[in-house]
């Protein structure tokens, strides 16, 4: 589990709690909650197609639980790789089982004797593929994110029709104000608190994949091509930070 998202997610519930304080009834709208939700649900089905929608809630659960494979642990293990294809020739690597899907079909490639430009080619395009796949996520949330604070607004421009209609009576102008209030506010939690924070982690890790993928790709391809060990390890470090490099 994705630890840091639960953390952000309890911290910024806890300071909405914690500011309504013990008058957290007084935050409740049915008809705000109807149009802030309501339209954010309805507005998505518009944007986007019935298999996009099934697939959110696997989409939002690589925020919570995606895998993360550390690049240092994945380039030791490429240069593992390398030392067998050194010692035993390519054609070992077909006995060589890893994890990483990705890795395991590269590998497959690798010892099947398919050309290392044609290769890269294919895995570069299954790459592009894969990024596009993400994007159709990313956008989904990013556009819930878009949407909420605009429904937030339509909320409020219907709370203050209320309250301007009903001037001659005070009591009604009271609700009505707070109903216009609440719809503002319920927009801009949504957004800012949930929506928008969970699409930017959903992009982080698909340019954290998008990586570990091409450096597998430059691994495999350097095997292949008979680059040096040392000198694999070295291209191959070159993925990682100044700081991770030295550590």
């Amino acid at each position: 589990m994705d630890i840091a998202t639960v953390i952000g997610l309890v911290i910024g519930g806890g300071i909405v709690l914690g500011l309504m304080g013990h008058n957290i009834g007084l935050f409740y709208s049915t008809h705000a909650f109807i149009v802030v939700f309501g339209g954010l649900v309805g507005s998505t089905f518009v944007k986007f197609n019935m298999s996009d929608i099934k697939m959110a809630g696997k989409i939002l659960k690589k925020a919570f639980f995606a895998s993360h494979e550390d690049l240092k642990e994945l380039i030791r293990q490429m240069v593992d790789i390398s030392n067998i294809a050194r010692k035993n020739g390519l054609l070992a690597l077909e006995k060589v089982k890893v994890e990483n899907e990705f890795l395991q079909g590269a590998l497959q490639h690798c010892s099947d004797g398919v050309d290392p430009k044609l290769m890269k080619e294919v895995l570069t395009k299954e790459i592009e593929y894969m990024a596009e796949r993400h994007s159709v996520g990313i956008i989904m949330w990013e556009s819930m994110g878009e949407a909420a604070p605009a429904f937030g607004m339509v909320g409020t421009l219907v709370g203050m029709v209320e309250m301007l209609s009903n001037m001659s009576d005070p009591s009604k102008i009271g609700p009505s104000m707070a109903t216009a209030l609440l719809a503002t506010m319920y927009g801009a939690i949504v957004a800012n608190a949930i929506v928008i924070p969970l699409a930017i982690k959903l992009h982080h890790y698909s340019k954290e994949e998008q990586m570990k993928c091409q450096l597998i790709v430059d691994g495999v391809i350097g095997i292949q091509t008979g680059l040096n060990t040392r000198m694999l390890e070295q291209v191959l470090k070159t993925g990682l930070s100044r700081h991770k490099r030295e550590d």
